[in-house]
Order: structure tokens, then sequence, then C-alpha cells
């Protein structure tokens, strides 16, 4: 039985990067190409009569470990310096005003209808207010390098917001301003503890001369982030910090510390780890979409009753987009169709615990709502025009303050 499941394992991973590296022309995100995969092997396993183990376990270890290398992965994709300030703290708008609106929307409305405590309506409408960085930031590599970084700078933003606003909510279990201190205690402790990494794991990147570099430190960063966790901490902050860090040695050039760490080798050195990620977030990317779609049952796919709440929520989503996007004077198409939900959403509602949980926010709400954004960022891809290398190039030259976000 083992080596039929590698067979088959091993094919749909490469039909995965397949529609990876196709899905620029095809303008069909691969999340729902490899959610149609999984759950086509689970009709043909079932056919078949085949025994396949349990997986319901290995999605939260999957999505865990995907969302730490996805941020990492897309916090090492972006330049920063000083004259992107305006465009950071506004794309940080744009990912935290979302969240904070349709989880307080979501909420009175899961109150009103199935008649529970708000904390609990909250706590279950927090994931459908995120972005998925995990669908996001691989569909949109054919737009212009400003819209990519817009993508990726809101998607990790919402992500890490949204995580932390859901933890808050999960382990305090009363609301004053001594929770509100221990909250902001623990963000800068956070900040403390990124600091001292991320020296120390920049230190043994340039240092380390075993052939085997950059697996332990991907090992040491999952460790600082578990740990993190565990300590309930909001370790994203320092996934994204440590990334941009990495990413932007050369605009720290004037530290002390960064000049002895700035060298070619070094640079080449970091040109490979960046590879490495890549590679890794692709496979672990992968690997949940095709579980998560293994484990999608048809009953919940056409689901009737919760068809009117996962067009609202969509509705919701795209609509609040729309507006805020005006409100920001940023070109609608293609960014206002770009607001999937998928690896964080599945991962806060499987993290909500079974006291709190509502029955009208079930598997079928959660997978609907995920086909529905996806299917409607395909859309929106459709309506953006290729990159052209020329105008990217001068856009470039011309600096980040001279760039606009608009179409493709």
């Amino acid at each position: 039985m083992t080596l039929p499941i590698i067979i088959v394992l091993c094919a749909l991973m490469l039909f995965a990067y397949f529609f990876d590296i196709t899905s620029a022309r095809t303008k069909i995100p691969p999340v729902i190409l490899l959610f149609a995969m999984g759950w086509a092997a689970n009709q043909a396993a079932s056919f078949l009569d085949l025994d396949i183990p349990d997986l319901t376990t290995v999605l939260p270890f999957l999505g865990t470990i995907g969302l730490v290398l996805i941020v990492l992965e897309g916090a090492l994709e972006l330049d920063f310096d000083t004259s992107k300030l305006s465009f950071v703290g506004k794309t940080v708008l744009i990912a935290i005003i979302p969240v904070i609106v349709i989880s307080l929307s979501l909420a009175y409305a899961i109150q009103f209808f199935a008649d529970v405590a708000f904390k609990s309506a909250l706590l279950n409408a927090i994931p459908f207010a995120i972005i998925s960085s995990a669908i996001a930031i691989p569909s949109v590599q054919n737009l212009r390098a400003v819209n990519r970084e817009f993508v990726t700078y809101e998607s990790s933003v919402s992500d890490i917001f949204g995580v932390l606003l859901f933890n808050f909510l999960l382990e305090k279990k009363i609301m004053n301003a001594k929770t509100l201190g221990l909250f902001f205690g623990e963000i800068v402790m956070i900040l403390i503890v990124t600091f001292f990494a991320t020296i120390m794991l920049a230190f043994l990147l340039s240092r380390i001369k075993h052939p085997v570099k950059f697996a332990p430190i991907i090992l040491m960063i999952v460790l600082i982030f578990a740990v993190s966790e565990l300590y309930h901490l909001p370790a994203l902050i320092f996934i994204l910090l440590f990334g941009l860090f990495i990413g932007n040695l050369n605009q720290l050039k004037q530290s002390v510390f960064v000049k002895k760490l700035h060298t070619k080798s070094f640079k080449k050195e970091i040109k490979k780890f960046k590879e490495l990620t890549m590679e890794l977030t692709f496979l672990i990317r992968t690997l949940f979409f095709l579980v998560f779609g293994f484990l999608i049952e048809t009953n919940e796919l056409i689901n009737t009753e919760t068809l009117i709440w996962s067009v609202s929520i969509t509705a919701g989503i795209f609509l609040l987009r729309a507006l805020i996007l005006k409100i920001f004077k940023i070109n609608l198409l293609p960014l206002m169709f770009i607001s999937p939900r998928g690896l964080v959403t599945i991962l806060l509602y499987l993290s909500v615990p079974l006291t709190m949980s509502i029955p009208i926010i079930n598997d079928s709400l959660i997978i609907q709502v995920i086909i529905f954004t996806s299917l409607a960022m395909m859309l929106g891809m459709l309506t953006s025009k290729p990159k052209k290398d020329k105008e990217e190039s001068k856009s470039n030259e011309a600096g980040p303050q001279n760039q606009s976000l608009s179409n493709g």
C-alpha cells in the first residue's frame, strides 16, 4: 500500500507544479485545482475501496508549518526603505480595517441568528476576515511589481493581525485594561525576542561552513516560532521582521553589525536561502491544499443550507474591499478581487474550542467561502494585463514614489 500512495502523491505534486508554472497564462489560481485534485483523489480512493489513513490530524501541522514558510517567503521578497513608509503605512491600514469591520459585522449577524454570546460569535467570525497569503502571494506573480508588493504586505499583515486578534480573544477570558496591558507586553516581548533571534540567526547564516546550513536555520526559525506561540507571544511578527531584515541588508549598510555581514559571499548565501525557502513553501503549501481537498466531502461542497451565508459573506468581503480601495484612492482592478480566504481561515476555524463552536459556522461554510473568494480572484486575474519587462524596469528606476497601484 505504501508504494501506490507514494506514486499518487508524487504524481499529484508534479501536476501541482505544472499548475503553478502555467497559472500566469491560465489565470486559474492553483489552489482551486489543488482542491479539485485532492477531492478527485478521495473519490478514486472510495471507488477503489482503498484504505487511506486518517489525514485530519495532519492538516493543522501542515498549515502551521506552511504559514511560517509563506510569511517568511513573502517577507524575504519585500524591498523596504524609508521612501516606502507611506506606501507601507497605507497597505497596513488597508489590511487591518477589513479584519476589524468584517469580524464585528459578521459577529453581530451570527449573534442575532444563532443566539450565542458575542465573544463566541466574534471568535467564529475572525477566520472569515483574514486574507490568505498562502493563496494570494503565489497567485499574483504575473502582476506588476508594485501590485505584487502590495498584496504581499497586505496579506501578510492580515494574517498576523487576524491571528493576533483571534489568539487574544481565545486566551483572555476577561476584557479589561489589565488584559490589554498584558497583550501589549507580549508584543514588546516578541520584539525583543525578534531582535536577539534575528542577530543570532543572521550570524549563524554567515558563519556556518558545513554543507548543510540552511536546514538548521529553518528548523531554528520554526522552533522559535513554536516556543513563542507556546507562551502566547505573537510569533508571526518575528517571522515577518526576520524576513524583512535578511532580505534588506543592503538598506542597513550603515550598521556596524550589518557591515560585517554584507559581503558578496553572504549575499550569495541569502539568495540560496531564499530559493530553498521558496522550494519548501511550495511543497508544504501544495500538500496542505491537496490534503484539505482530499478531506472535502461532496455533501459539504454542495450544502444549500450554508449557501446564503457563504454568498453573503463573500459579497460583503468584496463590497467592503471596493469601498476601502476607493477611499484610499487605489485603482480597483485587479486588486479588488484579490482577497482570498484559505490556509489561516482553516487553521483558525479548527482552533475554535468545541465549547464555543456554532452550528452555523461549519465545514461547508468554510469550504464554500474559500472556493467563492478563490473564483473571484480568478476573475480579477483575468482583468489584469500581463506585466511588461520594459515598463517594469522603468518603474523600478523611477522609484517607488512614482509607482501607482493600477491594472496588473
